[in-house]
């Protein structure tokens, strides 16, 4: 198979015109291309008032593919296509004699347990939170009434934090097994858009994920895994630093010598069990901030030109980085267009937001985390979990700068450079729910954030026009962009450096940062899994 790449099509270019392009750019007769597929698709803005060009990667086989490759030996751009497919490095023993526990059912633990069922090891998966149904009740619920269950929301329950959230698939992780590739075909199978196998920058949204992760969920238990919801783990069962099972919060206790810890980057509480525990943990930098938003329509004039709202292009996004007089990066993070504003938290009196977009993405607003990168040396050098402690700190006192009802405090762009309060709103309406108090949110974080991120608008309004408009919104505060600790692990067998067994995973681990990066650490640590069981059976 042959891999063509940088092959630009007009916009509007037909269906049939891609394999004309084919054909032209490898001097063949139609003949001669038995078949091709995408196997990406972007687009290049550079001249957004002139023309906006697809540019393909392709997949391609012909009559005589040596021939092809030969004559075009010096083209970068004509190589031998790599294995895209997924091979899996182990089968289950008929006389399994162990099963292996995936504790959290987020994007990480999902396709550990997938990948694990798939080999026929019949995984064991503890969820904390309840099933993807109950829990967007539970959600609307804090949106809506203002009642939260910590236990059942944005942070816990199958489908993890990624579940509200863009539903983005996408990551800039070295993938070169194409795991990637995996995590995307296994999303199509169970009913995802197939545009996300080929497009720059897949996403399927939340309310369409809900019905895939639902029946990647039958998928597992029909090859013979088990899921548990509201099965919280409060405790390791350990044996010589090695593990041996787990303890739930009933008291219930479950044995096996493999454990993934796929947590999210909320679960504190097992965070802490984990360190009292002496399992290997380390702090780590994360970002904390505000969202803001803008009319959507302002971020497609500013991106696309006048293609702004072309139907094959969509909701424009964008990805802005600045860096502060005061040594800080400021950058925007998880950025949704044509979204909403979400409230976030899972702790009762604290407040939390982050950004969702449906697949359509056709919301009013644009919205993105603006956020400043903080690091344990500098801002949090008081232990291991010092900076969970800090996330707690904050949100705490959001939550009473907010009003203490669960709205979030928030303020007007202009006012907020000016460093004077907000008293009413502009022609940007808000989308956070359960509602927004205005304030002045130079109370909300630390003065060296503040003086970072308001140098960093005007910067940004410079490469996109009308980004530090006076009424654009900020909406506070952004801190749960990543987890704060890292549950170290090897570089080979994927346990922890000090407790055999464990298998720390996904982004509360500190090894993941999204939905398709933290699917892609779950298919690595359930072959390494895999592996060991097979390595200890003698099989």
């Amino acid at each position: 198979m042959i891999r063509l790449s940088e092959l630009s099509l007009p916009l509007d270019h037909p269906e049939a015109a891609l394999r004309e392009a084919i054909i032209k750019r490898l001097n063949l007769v139609d003949e001669e291309l038995l078949d091709f597929f995408v196997f990406k698709r972007s687009y290049d803005a550079r001249k957004k008032n002139t023309e906006i060009t697809f540019v393909y990667i392709i997949h391609l086989t012909t009559s005589n593919d040596v021939a092809v490759l030969a004559r075009f030996e010096d083209d970068v751009h004509v190589k031998v296509a790599p294995d895209i497919e997924y091979h899996p490095v182990a089968t289950a023993p008929e006389n399994l004699t162990e099963r292996p526990i995936v504790v959290g059912f987020g994007p990480c633990g999902l396709f550990a347990a997938l990948t694990l069922a798939q080999m026929g090891f019949k995984p064991i998966v503890l969820e904390r939170g309840r099933n993807v149904r109950q829990r967007t009740k539970d959600t609307w619920a804090l949106w809506r009434q203002k009642k939260l269950d910590t236990e059942s929301n944005v942070q816990y329950g199958e489908g993890g934090a990624g579940l509200f959230s863009d539903g983005k698939l996408y990551s800039q992780v070295k993938d070169p097994k194409f795991y990637g590739r995996k995590v995307m075909s296994e999303f199509v199978r169970a009913g995802a858009p197939e545009e996300i196998m080929y497009v720059s920058k897949p996403h399927i949204g939340t309310f369409r994920l809900t019905g895939v992760v639902a029946k990647m969920r039958e998928e597992i238990i029909e090859l013979g895994g088990e899921i548990r919801f509201e099965s919280k783990v409060t405790d390791l069962l350990l044996e010589d630093q090695k593990v041996t099972g787990v303890v739930l919060a009933d008291g219930t206790e479950l044995h096996s010598k493999h454990v993934v810890m796929a947590l999210g980057h909320s679960a504190r509480d097992t965070f802490r069990m984990l360190h009292k525990q002496e399992v290997f943990i380390e702090p780590k930098p994360f970002a904390i901030g505000f969202r803001i938003e803008h009319p959507q329509s302002l971020i497609d004039k500013a991106r696309l030109g006048k293609y702004a709202g072309h139907p094959e292009l969509g909701a424009a996004d964008y990805k802005l980085i600045h860096h502060a007089k005061n040594g800080r990066a400021v950058y925007s993070f998880c950025m949704c267009p044509g979204g909403t504003v979400v409230a976030a938290t899972s702790e009762e009196g604290r407040v939390v937001t982050n950004g969702m977009s449906q697949y359509s993405r056709n919301e009013r607003n644009a919205n993105s985390g603006i956020v400043v990168g903080i690091n344990p040396e500098q801002d949090y050098p008081d232990g291991i979990l010092a900076g969970v402690e800090l996330q707690e700190r904050l949100e705490a006192a959001a939550y009473k700068l907010g009003g203490s009802d669960y709205k979030a405090p928030a303020q007007l762009v202009g006012d907020f450079i000016k460093g004077q309060a907000s008293t009413e709103l502009g022609e940007v309406e808000p989308s956070y729910k359960p509602g927004i108090q205005l304030c002045d949110l130079a109370d909300a974080l630390p003065d060296f954030i503040i003086e970072a991120v308001r140098e960093a608008l005007p910067a940004f309004g410079k490469k996109i026009r009308g980004f530090d408009r006076d009424d654009a919104i900020l909406t506070g505060i952004e801190t749960r962009t990543s987890s704060p600790i890292r549950i170290t692990r090897d570089n080979q067998g994927y346990q922890s450096l000090n407790t055999q067994g464990l298998y720390p995973a996904g982004e509360g681990a500190g090894y993941a940062g999204g939905i398709l990066s933290a699917g892609i650490d779950g298919i690595k640590v359930a072959e390494a899994v895999a592996l060991d069981i097979l390595k200890q059976q003698g099989a």
